[in-house]
């Protein structure tokens, strides 16, 4: 029964903060900071898949977890660090929404997120499930960062928050996804942050930022 409480309790922790990740990447302005947000819900999500496999006996969890510390904690941090340094300036200095309306936006998405999954919640027993509001949320944040935010790095992590939010929700309720599913999901967001980094790179070289708002200086 203590081991049980533990768990659930652990669980509970690590969840919570792939959500309080998502709300600090919205929070600060500065690429460095937005980056170590994202890094810090990288390790939550791999403590995440760890805390499971550890609970359900799984071996292939064990591995995911593996594989989310190596993708979404050491490689993509790195890339996007790499980046930043381009431009150390890089901040969001005039969002499309400001700082305050964006953290009244993360408390009105979670509580939707709440009120979409109370039915599954209601239906279905288990703690995992009952963490899975945490998922949808982040994956709310993801898409408001993509609308309220101009930096190319903030794109970039808007994006990689929705796919930690997804990856949160297929953890909690099939209590692990296959390995391959995993692993292909995880090289396809490696290729996407590759591309989108030679991109940006090729932006910085054309109008020295880092910002979506030059590109309308692109149009003949």
């Amino acid at each position: 029964m203590r081991s049980d409480s533990l768990t659930s309790a652990l669980l509970a922790l690590s969840s919570g903060t792939v959500l309080v990740g998502a709300a600090v990447a919205l929070w600060r302005r500065t690429a460095r900071g937005i980056v170590r947000a994202m890094q810090l819900q990288g390790v939550a999500l791999a403590a995440t898949a760890l805390v499971l496999g550890l609970q359900l006996h799984i071996a292939l969890l064990l591995v995911t977890a593996s594989l989310m510390v190596a993708v979404k904690v050491v490689v993509i941090p790195l890339l996007l660090q790499r980046l930043v340094a381009l431009d150390p300036s890089n901040a969001e200095s005039d969002p499309v929404v400001n700082v305050p309306a964006s953290l009244v936006a993360v408390v009105v998405l979670t509580l939707v997120a709440f009120y979409a999954t109370r039915p599954l919640v209601r239906a279905v027993s288990g703690v995992p499930v009952t963490l899975a509001p945490f998922g949808l949320a982040t994956v709310l944040i993801g898409f408001f960062i993509l609308v309220a935010r101009r930096k190319v790095v903030s794109q970039m992590v808007g994006l990689l928050l929705i796919d930690n939010g997804i990856a949160l929700v297929a953890l909690l309720l099939t209590t692990g996804v296959p390995l391959l599913v995993e692993l292909g999901g995880t090289l396809d967001v490696l290729l996407v942050v590759v591309v989108l980094r030679v991109l940006a790179t090729r932006l910085h070289a054309e109008l020295g930022v880092l910002d979506l708002d030059a590109l309308k200086e692109l149009h003949d």
